[in-house]
C-alpha cells in the first residue's frame, strides 16, 4: 500500500483501514536502539505507536502521518499542530462538522481546489506522471480518489453493490487489491481520469444537497459481502462520508506538495 494512503487516514482506527494489524509485534518488551546512527533514515509505513525517543538529536526532521498524543520535551504538541492546520486550511473545520450545510460547503471547496490544481497540471504536460520520493504521481492520486468514491461513498453511503470503476487504485491488501472490478492493467490518460472525477464530484454534491442530519446519523447501508472496506459495517453514514472528504483533502495536499517539489527541482 502506498505510504500516501496510510498518511491520508486521520481516524482512530487508521491502522485497520491502512491494512495494518491491530495488534503489535509479538515480542517480549521493547526493542532498544542505543547509540545508533540513524542519520537520514527513512521510516515508511512503520508503526511507531508508543515509541520513546530519549536524549536524541532531531534537526531538520519531517514527520508526516497519523500523529496523536505527541509529547516533545514534555509538551503535548498535537493540539498546536491541529490548530495550525485548521488555520491554514479552514475547510478542515467544515469537514469535521455535523451540519449538512457545512459538509456541502466542504465538498464544494475541496472540488474547487482540485479543479485549480488540475489546471495547474495541464500547464506542464507530463508532470502528472512524475513521482517524488516514491510517492504516487498526480494521476495515481486521482485514480485513488476514484476508488475512494466508489468504496466509501457509493458502497458505504449509498449501499451500492456495483463494481468499482476499473481505473481506480485501491489498497494493496489482498484479496482486495485487484478485486470488485478494479483493473490493475489500466493506464488512463489525465483527461479520462478527470472526467470520471468530475462525474463523481457531481454525484456527491447532488446527494449532499438533499441529505439530512438524521440520514447522516443512521447506520451506513454497507452491503453484506466481502468487498472493501470490510470494517465499514456498523459505522454511520456520516463517518463514511468523513472518510471521503478527508481523503479528498489529504491527497490534494500531498499532490500540491509534490508539484511544488518538482517545480523546485526543475528550477535548479
Amino acid at each position: 500500500m502506498s505510504g500516501r494512503y496510510v498518511r491520508g487516514l486521520r481516524r482512530p482506527d487508521a491502522r485497520a483501514e491502512a491494512g495494518l494489524s491491530m495488534c503489535g509485534p509479538k515480542v517480549w518488551g521493547v526493542t532498544p536502539y542505543i547509540d545508533e546512527d540513524l542519520h537520514d533514515a527513512e521510516f515508511r509505513e512503520c508503526d511507531l505507536t508508543g515509541a520513546r525517543l530519549i536524549g536524541v538529536v532531531m534537526q531538520d526532521v519531517v514527520i508526516d502521518g497519523l500523529v496523536t498524543n505527541l509529547v516533545v520535551n514534555g509538551v503535548e504538541v498535537t493540539q498546536y499542530v491541529e490548530a495550525e492546520l485548521d488555520r491554514r486550511h479552514p475547510v478542515r473545520v467544515l469537514i469535521r462538522s455535523e451540519d449538512p450545510a457545512d459538509l456541502r460547503e466542504a465538498a464544494r471547496q475541496l472540488h474547487a481546489g482540485w479543479a485549480a490544481t488540475i489546471e495547474r497540471i495541464r500547464r506542464t504536460p507530463g508532470i502528472e506522471r512524475r513521482s517524488v520520493n516514491d510517492e504516487w504521481s498526480a494521476v495515481q492520486t486521482l485514480r485513488h480518489l476514484v476508488f475512494v468514491h466508489d468504496s466509501w461513498f457509493r458502497r458505504c453511503c449509498l449501499g451500492s453493490t456495483e463494481l468499482f470503476t476499473p481505473m481506480g487504485i485501491g489498497t494493496s491488501v489482498e484479496p482486495y487489491r485487484g478485486a470488485h472490478g478494479l483493473d490493475l492493467s489500466c493506464d488512463p490518460a489525465l483527461d479520462e481520469i478527470v472526467s470520471v472525477r468530475k462525474a463523481q464530484a457531481a454525484e456527491l454534491e447532488a446527494w449532499l444537497d438533499k441529505v439530512t442530519a438524521v440520514q447522516l446519523a443512521t447506520r451506513a447501508p454497507v452491503p453484506d459481502d466481502d468487498v472493501w472496506p470490510p470494517y465499514a459495517r456498523g459505522r454511520s453514514v456520516r463517518q463514511c462520508l468523513g472518510t471521503v472528504l478527508n481523503e479528498t483533502f489529504e491527497h490534494h495536499g500531498f499532490c500540491v506538495r509534490d508539484l511544488d517539489l518538482i517545480r523546485a527541482q526543475d528550477a535548479e
